[in-house]
């Protein structure tokens, strides 16, 4: 059997670019290389696509230094990647795409409208639920029509911030301090703060303000922080569920990825019917946002009353050694390797899906 070619994408432009080159270490690590030819395309923080030889490349920064270009060709009969190399071009034809990014310009269907419009199957969520699983406020509308507990919040967009005393004026008429402040469009934890006072409450906004133009004013939850990963295509499946322990007031970027007082708990002790909530949930969300192949979608379980409180879904996750969704299913028997065939598997079944055919996943 011949092999296939996928081409992994990683890097990007976003805030999570640095993550999203050690979750591509992993991913690479674990493609069956039996099955698959590896193209790794990496993406500077300025945007420029570049040809990486191999992994080692990524987690020593020397990537950065090629000078073979890659150009994902939106011509859907050539299905493939242009390499140029001075005067010299090869048109390498992709099977399927590991978008291995995190945050804007990756995982918020930008990418994925890319791989559309070239009609090559790719691991992941589809356009819409790339795009408004990104955007925070979008997600909550769409989960205020599921009945899901969630905080209570207010949106603000960079324009209010002109009149910076009347929206502070309307965020404490609806929400008591403390809040947190989030862009609506970010991940991994960048740009978010939490208020005490109204000082506070200006500073965040300002700083939400230069991640993204919509913000989240939220209500502060006295919950533990509770993780599920959903796995599937038309059929879906939750994991079990993993704690985050923050060595910080909140798990920030910095709590998140540089504090090794940070844990995660695999199948925590939680109230009665806690876990069977939140997984019922997690799948419950994955599918109103027409979720597809892996979403992280995250919980806080209420300290005092043992409520289920829905926060935010992730559509491409980390793959680092801290990363909680390939743990999730670690713990349930499915390895890396294993995990990341699936994904792939479940690439080529919503494309077969797309063309019609009827044994789809």
């Amino acid at each position: 059997m011949s092999k296939k070619t996928v081409a992994v994408l990683f890097g990007g432009q976003s805030t999570e670019h640095e993550v999203s080159c050690v979750s591509a270490t992993t991913v690479i690590k674990h493609i069956n290389a039996d099955l698959y030819r590896i193209l790794i395309i990496g993406i500077t923080k300025e945007g420029k696509w570049l040809k990486v030889n191999n992994a080692d490349e990524i987690t020593s920064g020397t990537w950065l230094k090629n000078t073979e270009a890659a150009v994902l060709l939106p011509d859907a009969s050539l299905k493939s990647v242009l390499i140029l190399n001075g005067d010299k071009a090869e048109k390498i034809k992709v099977d399927v795409v590991f978008p291995v990014l995190h945050g804007l310009c990756g995982e918020d269907g930008t990418i994925q409208g890319l791989l559309e419009l070239a009609k090559i199957p790719y691991v992941g969520c589809g356009v819409l639920a790339s795009s408004v699983s990104m955007d925070k406020l979008y997600t909550k509308i769409i989960v205020d029509t599921l009945g899901i507990r969630q905080a209570k919040y207010v949106a603000v967009t960079r324009k209010d911030l002109s009149s910076m005393e009347d929206t502070v004026k309307r965020i404490e008429a609806v929400i008591p301090y403390p809040v947190f402040i989030k862009p609506s469009n970010s991940g991994s934890s960048r740009g978010i703060s939490k208020a005490e006072s109204r000082e506070e409450l200006m500073s965040g906004l300002k700083l939400a303000a230069e991640h993204d133009r919509k913000i989240l004013v939220e209500e502060t939850i006295n919950g533990r922080e509770i993780e599920c990963a959903v796995l599937g295509g038309n059929e879906s499946r939750a994991s079990g569920v993993g704690e985050i322990v923050a060595a910080a007031q909140f798990y920030d970027y910095d709590a998140k990825y540089n504090n090794a007082e940070s844990k995660t708990i695999i199948s925590p002790e939680l109230p009665a019917g806690a876990a069977d909530t939140i997984r019922d949930y997690a799948i419950k969300i994955f599918k109103a946002v027409d979720g597809h192949g892996l979403s992280r979608v995250d919980f806080f379980v209420d300290r005092i009353t043992g409520e289920v409180i829905f926060n935010e879904i992730n559509t491409m996750p980390g793959f680092t050694s801290i990363s909680m969704y390939p743990m999730l299913w670690e713990a349930k028997g499915i390895g890396k390797p294993q995990l990341i065939e699936k994904l792939l598997q479940l690439a080529f079944a919503r494309a077969a899906e797309a063309g019609g055919e009827s044994d789809v996943l």
